[in-house]
């Protein structure tokens, strides 16, 4: 026994609740919030469901990401060939991220006829899957702390203490930055398949 929202297509129809009864004036930026059962094109409640996914979890997204970037970068990259992946990662992901919801947020998809559910869901899955990685590689490069490296001169650890500790910060906000994907490939897939 919810309250139903449905979309008005037509200006002045207006949207009528199931539990209140009440009209709202045929605003269709309050009336979009429900699922349009049209083709596969872009509609007016695809967009704000995806409008709303995005409010809630694109600011966890891009500060988390951001802070395993700037985390990475900070430790001086000391094991290039793991953390050279995680940087790759968590850039593209970055950037890619902050176009995705700039195309969501102009509107843009409005404009385009294409199955927007289903491109939320495969970017959103590729950049889990990819930073999943990332963060098993980096969780593997800040295990290295004890490894000893045969230097010239003394045998040194393969991390400083404060190089150890920069990519453990790094590692945990990776984990919440993949867990936050994970929980936007849910919604995602929740959209695409009904």
């Amino acid at each position: 026994m919810g309250v139903q929202i449905c979309v008005a297509n037509t200006p002045g129809a207006g949207v009528t609740t199931e539990k209140t009864g009440r009209r709202d004036g045929g605003n269709p930026g309050r009336a979009g919030l429900g699922r349009s059962r049209g083709g596969g094109g872009a509609h007016p409640g695809m967009f704000s469901s995806a409008a709303q996914t995005y409010g809630r979890l694109s600011f966890c997204l891009q500060v988390f990401g951001g802070l395993v970037w700037i985390l990475v970068a900070s430790s001086n990259v000391p094991l290039p060939l793991l953390q050279g992946w995680v940087m790759f990662v968590s850039v593209t992901a970055f950037v890619c991220s902050l176009l995705f919801l700039g195309v969501f947020l102009s509107g843009v998809v409005t404009q385009i006829n294409a199955n927007w559910n289903f491109l939320d869901f495969a970017y959103h899955f590729t950049v889990f899957v990819f930073y999943f990685g990332a963060f098993l590689l980096e969780a593997a490069a800040t295990s290295l702390h004890d490894l000893h490296c045969n230097t010239t001169v003394a045998v040194q650890p393969l991390l400083s203490d404060n190089q150890y500790n920069i990519n453990v910060a790094a590692t945990i906000f990776a984990f919440v930055t993949t867990a936050c994907y994970g929980c936007s490939l849910g919604l995602a897939l929740r959209r695409w398949r009904p």
